[in-house]
């Protein structure tokens, strides 16, 4: 092989290397994001438990986004690397708790934890690997108690209505960072308070204020329905 031509392979390995190296890095926070499931069952759309059984009735994992502070998103980063299930063995029962698939059909929600990690963790593998993505997700949740900060504050998922307010400032005050709060509706067109997003830095070190909220569709009132 030429020197030039060596050369030139070189370069291009480097350049693609770099690439992916840049891709994988290239976002300014996490998005980290619980699901209430009665919002997510109390729709038109098929509810399916997971083969465990019925999950607690609590908020639940739906993932770690990284995310742009234009609220735009990098995702599929990286189609050589995806979820293997060995890789996170220790996690696996407490992800079947906090983490659990509520699509159907009912599953063990192998496919939900996969879709997760390839579409948003590899674009974070600069700074978590799967166990670590995994991991850290189920940290963040032990250290941001939604249910217990609304229940405090008298907000109970018992099919009351409760104004967004007081729900984002009951969050706030249990949390410590206000929330991005989204909406669902249910078959007879009630808003139901459906997920929680909280803003974690970009080492997913812990909590921070958020750059930018999503667009809920929330009206000044929602429905916390039962579970």
């Amino acid at each position: 092989m030429c020197s030039f031509t060596r050369f030139v392979l070189i370069n291009l390995v480097i350049f693609q290397c770099l690439s992916l190296l840049c891709l994988a890095q290239d976002f300014d926070f996490f998005y980290f994001v619980q699901s209430w499931p009665g919002s997510y069952c109390d729709t038109g759309r098929s509810c399916c438990y997971p083969r465990a059984g019925k999950p607690s009735a609590d908020f639940k994992i739906h993932g770690l986004w990284p995310n742009y502070n234009d609220g735009t998103y990098p995702s599929n980063c990286d189609s050589s690397n995806p979820f293997d299930r060995t890789q996170i063995s220790d996690l696996v029962s407490s992800m079947q708790r906090n983490w659990p698939s509520l699509a159907c059909p009912s599953s063990d929600s192998t496919k939900f934890w996969a879709h997760e990690w390839d579409k948003h963790g590899t674009c974070a593998e600069s700074v978590l690997d799967q166990h670590g993505y995994f991991e850290t997700s189920l940290k963040l949740k032990s250290q941001a108690n939604i249910l217990q900060a609304l229940e405090t504050a008298g907000i109970n998922p018992d099919g009351s209505y409760y104004s967004l307010d007081k729900i984002k400032s009951a969050i706030e005050e249990g949390v410590g960072y206000s929330p991005g709060i989204t909406c669902n509706v249910d078959d007879s067109g009630n808003r139901q308070l459906y997920e929680v997003y909280l803003c974690v830095d970009s080492s997913a070190s812990g909590f921070i204020n958020c750059p930018i909220f999503p667009s809920g569709q929330c009206g000044s009132t929602l429905e916390f329905p039962k579970f």
